[in-house]
């Protein structure tokens, strides 16, 4: 993987572990499905109306915007409104590397190396570990909320890498429009027409803040720059990336939210540093002729 291929991913690492943090006052400040709903209505409006649609199956297009729209947002959001801090639910989440490994050999017929499932193994425990000392305090529905975020996810992954070399902002704009009507729908049927009335009319520049940096740079950038990763390497080698973003999480959430991160946190993200070292290290091709 050239190094600028792994400064993006970073890239997208950073973005996305900050992501949690603004996930976590969107929810506390408007119902958590309508919430979502407004993320993505203003990550497919107006671009939609200027970006041309992918030259793909629209049943793909449609697959790809409720795995990725409905299926992790709607799980992720819902988990943080009932308790889930945002920093261990950056870190639970990143499961979603071991599920899209999974559905990539089952639907792709990608097999994972032995290095790539080595590395990965590493980082698990490293997952393991902070997650030892953060699970005490979860409550099981929200846990089990963000792990069928991250199967959604892993799904959201594999289908993108079916998609192939697809315009990766098209995909990300067309696969977002899919998801306003189906999450609105649902916000309707689980948070009632009143508690949406009541967000709607006391919105604000800060509501306005929050749904604006979910639209534009954790959706459109960050899964732009995923999209267009994911479509000039195998899944098993972009999906690790994913294991740093409760580094950031962790962090964000700490600097912002006053979650704390103990010794053994660090210890654990350490791990997960040195098995995504491994696994790099070993997806790298032998000769390659540019950075």
């Amino acid at each position: 993987m050239p190094l600028r291929h792994v400064l993006l991913a970073l890239l997208v690492v950073a973005i996305w572990g900050f992501n949690f943090v603004v996930i976590k006052l969107s929810v506390d400040a408007l119902p958590p499905l309508l919430a979502a709903a407004l993320r993505f209505l203003c990550a497919a409006v107006p671009l939609v109306f200027f970006v041309k649609p992918p030259k793909i199956a629209w049943q793909l297009v449609i697959a790809y915007g409720f795995a990725f729209g409905v299926g992790l947002y709607a799980f992720l959001n819902l988990a943080l409104a009932w308790g889930m801090p945002a920093g261990l639910s950056s870190l639970v989440l990143q499961v979603q590397a071991f599920f899209t490994m999974a559905l990539a050999f089952a639907l792709l017929g990608e097999r994972p190396s032995r290095f790539q499932v080595i590395g990965a193994a590493i980082a698990f425990a490293g997952i393991a570990v902070i997650g030892s000392e953060r699970l005490g305090g979860a409550a099981w529905l929200p846990l089990v909320l963000t792990l069928l975020a991250a199967l959604s996810w892993g799904m959201a992954n594999v289908l993108t890498k079916k998609a192939g070399k697809v315009d990766p902002v098209s995909l990300t704009v067309w696969g977002a429009l899919v998801v306003p009507v189906p999450m609105l729908a649902l916000s309707l049927i689980f948070e009632g027409p009143q508690a949406i009335g009541a967000a709607l009319a006391g919105f604000d520049w800060r509501d306005a803040g929050l749904i604006a940096f979910l639209a534009y740079p954790a959706t459109l950038l960050g899964m732009a720059i995923w999209s267009w990763l994911l479509g000039r390497h195998p899944a098993s080698v972009v999906a690790p990336f994913t294991l740093l973003v409760p580094i950031t999480g962790l962090l964000s959430g700490h600097l912002v939210l006053g979650e704390t991160i103990t010794p053994v946190e660090i210890a654990g993200g350490l791990l997960v540093i040195a098995g995504l070292v491994v696994t790099l290290l070993r997806g790298r091709p032998v000769a390659s002729g540019a950075l």
